[in-house]
Formats: structure tokens, sequence, C-alpha cells
């Protein structure tokens, strides 16, 4: 039995800056003589100039994330349609939860006491929304960035896919910004969208992440796929080259484009819906989906649960576990089609039963 719990809409403004930063960044940008590092630490900036090298520039840490950064070159965007992989452990809308994303990552041996890669060969997918509510984002886009790098030199994959909250973030709707951000931006001398604007690492990064990425027969992505929207599975090129390109375009123009308006439609697009929870679909139409597109199943995020969680008969697993409120979370493992959960203790149990859907 899916129970529906309707939530009352609510207008809600953009929060006011934070007083004091203790510690944020880095954020890095690109210059006519290669890159610039800065951070906000105890609300003082501090700035460092660094060569741009081409097997990629070291940043050592000066406060926010902790860790040495080996900053790459730009990348251009990869193929979003790869074959199968005998393992695959997926999460979705940490929403600034950085040190809850460590826990859970280390409680699955994902990375090592070091926070470094240490699942080998194996897949990481991370369903979108990094942006938003929490107190460390910087930290955690930093984390992914690098794990990404360090999971292809192990033969594995680190795969980020956008959500909603990236687009929103960059197209200036600032209404679920932790303050601490906005002072940030100020004492940074940019708006807090232009630190991740196109001449930022983070910035570039994001722009050559997928919508839709497609493993064997699973397709992951935040929020689903509409009927009315097989098309953009289909040709999952040109959807998610759109949304690259749309990626700090003001809202009003990507929302009226004819190319990409139906890509940021709050209520269909694959970052916006929630058919498979909240009644629209029933099982026999999600399988009549799946069929069309030829796949087993669709993982999203998007729509809070309080665990992973299986929907019409394991067709739609719904990954996004609450993390956002700082209290748990948990991992989707697929391992040669067989589905379970990882639990912030470390355990490994069957997945949840759906039962009930909550908007964020």
């Amino acid at each position: 039995m899916l129970l529906l719990v309707p939530l009352a809409a609510t207008a809600r403004e953009v929060p006011p800056p934070a007083d004091h930063v203790d510690a944020d960044g880095p954020y890095v940008f690109t210059t006519p003589t290669g890159l610039e590092a800065q951070w906000v630490c105890n609300d003082h900036v501090v700035r460092r100039t660094l060569p741009a090298r081409r097997a990629g520039t070291m940043i050592a840490p000066e406060c926010g994330y902790a860790h040495p950064l080996t900053v790459v070159p730009a990348q251009t965007a990869a193929a979003a349609r790869l074959p199968a992989t005998p393992r695959i452990v997926a999460l979705s809308d940490i929403h600034g939860q950085y040190d809850l994303l460590v826990r859970l990552l280390h409680a699955h041996r994902v990375i090592d006491a070091a926070d470094r890669w240490s699942l080998g060969d194996a897949t990481l997918v991370v369903a979108g929304d990094v942006f938003d509510r929490g107190p460390q984002v910087t930290e955690a886009f930093w984390l992914l960035y690098s794990l990404q790098e360090q999971a292809r030199e192990a033969g594995g994959a680190v795969h980020f896919v956008l959500g909603n909250h990236e687009t929103m973030v960059l197209y200036d709707d600032l209404r679920y910004v932790n303050p601490k951000y906005l002072r940030s931006a100020a004492l940074l001398g940019r708006s807090y969208p232009a630190l991740y604007g196109a001449d930022s690492t983070l910035g570039q990064w994001l722009r050559t992440r997928p919508a839709l990425l497609r493993i064997g027969d699973t397709l992951f992505l935040h929020g689903g796929i509409a009927p009315e929207n097989l098309d953009l599975v289909r040709d999952m090129a040109t959807t998610n080259a759109t949304y690259q390109a749309s990626l700090g375009l003001p809202r009003d123009q990507v929302k009226a484009a004819p190319d990409s308006a139906r890509l940021f439609d709050g209520k269909t697009s694959p970052i916006w819906y929630r058919g498979y929870f909240d009644g629209r679909l029933d099982t026999d139409q999600v399988q009549a989906l799946l069929t069309q597109l030829d796949l087993a199943r669709i993982v999203v995020g998007h729509t809070s649960m309080p665990h992973v969680s299986s929907f019409h008969g394991d067709r739609i697993i719904a990954i996004d576990s609450s993390i956002k409120d700082g209290e748990n979370g948990e991992l989707l493992f697929i391992e040669k089609g067989v589905l379970s959960r990882g639990l912030l203790d470390g355990r490994r149990v069957p997945l949840a039963e759906g039962t009930l859907a909550v908007d964020d």
C-alpha cells in the first residue's frame, strides 16, 4: 500500500547570509596564468595562485575540505550509456551532509580511513542534489570529484548525475542555500552561482555531468521519466548535452526555450518527476514504460524516503534515504542483479518495501 502525505505549498524566501564562516573552500578558478584557489577561514579570505599542470595541480588544504586535492584539466562529457558492471553502489540527495556521507561510505568500505577510493573496479553513482540545505556542500563536491579520479585509476568509476538543486543554484534560485554560503560568496566578491561558474573547476566539472545515466539494464536519474518523455531516454546524448549547455543560464530562459523547456518542467521533467510515487502510474504502466525502454529498473532520488525502497516490484528503486536530515542514510547495492541496501552501521539488508512518499 502506498501512503501519500500531501504537503502544503509554501513560499520560501532566500535566507539572510550567516554572520560568520568558520571554514569553506577551496573554490578554484582558472586565470590567464594558471589557477587561483580561494578559501574563507574564520571569516577571512585566503587566496593562493598555482600553475595549471597537464598532469594535475596539487592543492594543499587551508580550511574547509581537509584533504589535498589534485585538480585536473577540464574534462569533456563522458558517455552516459555504459555496459553492465557486476557491482554498483548508489545514493542520492546528500544536500551538504558531508560528515554523514563519509560515515556511510566508510561503513561499507567504499572509501578507506584516508577517505580514498577503496572499492576497486566497482561503480558508485550519486543521483543528484549535493547543493543546498546542509553546511558542507563544498566538501561533498570535492570528495566526489577526487573519488572519480581515484576510481578511474583503480579500474572503477564514480558518476555524478545532475539533480534539480544543481540546476536551481546555477540559475540563481537560492531559496534552499545554507546561509553560510551566501556569506562566503559575499566575502569572495562573487554571487553564489558564480562560485560554480564556467571558469571554476567544480563548475566546469558540473557542466560535464549527465542528467540521465544508463548502466546495463538500469537507468539512473534524479527525478524520473514520465511516459510522455521516453524520447529523452532514447536520445540520452542530446538530453544530457542540453542540460549541460543550460547550466548557469537564467531560469526564465531555460524554462521557455523550445529545446530545454521540457527539461525544466517542475512536474514532468527528468529532474523533478514523482509519478512513480504519487499515484500517476500503476505497476502495469511502470512495466510498460520499462518494456519500451528495454530496462529492468529505474533508480531515482528526489522523493525522500526513510529507507532505500522498492516500488512496483523492484521496477522503481527510490534511493533518497533522507540523508539531508543529517541523521541517517543508506546505500543501494546492485550486485549481478541482486538488490540490497547498506545501513549506516555497515549491515546489508533487503530493500524496504515502499510505503511512504513525501515531497522534499
